[in-house]
């Protein structure tokens, strides 16, 4: 009898230590199978790329179409395991209502799709420059910044990543101009439609961090009217640029707000050419400034980094002769590429890192505040110690409980008070 229990707890222990066991063998084999599939769309990517040159390549002027008519598409080789993906150029409309061509990245699962198609998480990414060359749909693995993908092919979402006018194809740039990012985020999802083997649906979800906060929180005040067809359940966001003037304000006097206001500058030049002579709005620039603008709009965030440093940095409190955010005609434009114009009508996650030097915690509680004060059904969360390239990542298991919510038609209680 006094046996008995040091027997039982032995054949405990020697459960628990196969089920270690176990548990350990699959992570490797996952680890495994991760690491083999990450080598082969590293391979395929490349791959892909050789013809690339050529797909991006429009007709000029471009054919005449509907916006969200597609222009060219083709399959990637590269895509997840468990995924077909495409790359795609359609057409949407710039600041003007002049129609462009633009690209985007479609990722579908490769469960079977429902009867009346898959919903859409429509990706907002944020910046990695303003130039033709810096779009994401561009590099080698073009899945790598959709933050939650596989998570989202997982649940069966279909994924459409636009890259914003002026990235992938040529263009002028859109960079931090609400109205034409959002024109292309809703515009990608049409043209998923049209392709017949991703049985695409029409019900949305837009998801953006930073930049791409701004683009897909423009494009749900401006769904119901540009894109009546599709059916906006929710928008969700982190460290989203929603207040321009707040950005710019808090972050010209460091290197992040000089390389933001170098993409911007050139991008509102071109955009508002018709209403402003560009001495009126490169005024804002000290001579110093004006001759390192061109060089750092054509240089890419992610792979040019050492290379922006060395040339903002020395001009950190030397680029702008004052602040853009109260000095005309920035102050009105910031003002007018601020999301919150109109109210949304659909739930709202915001997720934000409370570590965040880039979008202040403050600009977004500011933003909030005004979502409440519009009865707009907000779930705000925010996250300790987590900075502005890691927002979307801690926001994920949060605005995953509230995706599962909204798509099931019972969003969460709003947090405004």
């Amino acid at each position: 009898m006094r046996d008995r229990p040091s027997a039982d707890i032995w054949r405990r222990t020697r459960h628990r230590r196969r089920g270690l066991v176990i548990a350990v063998l699959l992570i490797m084999v996952i680890g495994s199978v991760l690491a083999v599939d990450a080598i082969r769309r590293h391979i395929e990517g490349e791959a892909d790329l050789v013809g690339d040159r050529t797909f991006y390549r429009v007709p000029h002027p471009l054919p005449p179409g509907a916006p969200g008519s597609i222009v060219r598409v083709e399959g990637i080789d590269s895509a997840p395991l468990g995924s077909s993906a495409w790359r795609v150029i359609y057409r949407t409309r710039d600041l003007a209502g002049s129609d462009v061509a633009a690209s985007a990245v479609v990722i579908v699962p490769d469960a079977p799709a429902p009867v009346d198609g898959r919903p859409v998480i429509a990706w907002g990414h944020p910046t990695t420059g303003a130039a033709t060359q810096c779009a994401p749909s561009l590099d080698v693995d073009p899945f790598q910044l959709i933050e939650g993908l596989h998570e989202f092919l997982l649940e069966g979402y279909a994924v459409v990543a636009a890259d914003y006018p002026g990235l992938g194809v040529p263009a002028a740039s859109s960079y931090l101009l609400g109205i034409p990012e959002a024109n292309s985020v809703l515009d990608a999802v049409r043209a998923a439609h049209a392709i017949d083997a991703a049985r695409i649906g029409t019900d949305v979800i837009l998801w953006g961090h930073s930049q791409g906060g701004q683009a897909v929180l423009f494009a749900a005040e401006r769904a119901d009217e540009y894109a009546p067809e599709l059916t906006v359940r929710g928008v969700a966001v982190a460290a989203p640029a929603a207040d321009l003037t707040e950005l710019m304000s808090d972050d010209i006097v460091n290197v992040s707000g000089v390389t933001i206001a170098s993409y911007a500058i050139p991008a509102y030049e071109d955009a508002y050419s018709e209403r402003y002579d560009a001495g009126e709005l490169a005024a804002i620039l000290t001579p110093g400034g004006a001759s390192a603008t061109p060089q750092m709009a054509e240089m890419c965030l992610l792979s040019q980094n050492e290379e922006i440093h060395a040339i903002a940095d020395p001009l950190i409190g030397r680029y702008v002769t004052g602040d853009p955010a109260t000095t005309e005609p920035w102050k009105t434009l910031l003002h007018e590429n601020s999301a919150g114009s109109s109210p949304i009508r659909v739930p709202v996650f915001v997720g934000q890192g409370l570590a965040d030097e880039l979008v202040k915690p403050s600009a977004t509680d500011d933003y909030v505040a005004l979502l409440c004060a519009q009865d707009t059904r907000v779930s705000f969360h925010r996250y300790s110690g987590v900075n502005h390239g890691l927002a979307a990542y801690a926001s994920l298991p949060d605005m995953l409980v509230w995706l599962a919510a909204v798509s099931a038609g019972d969003p969460p209680a709003s947090t405004c008070r």
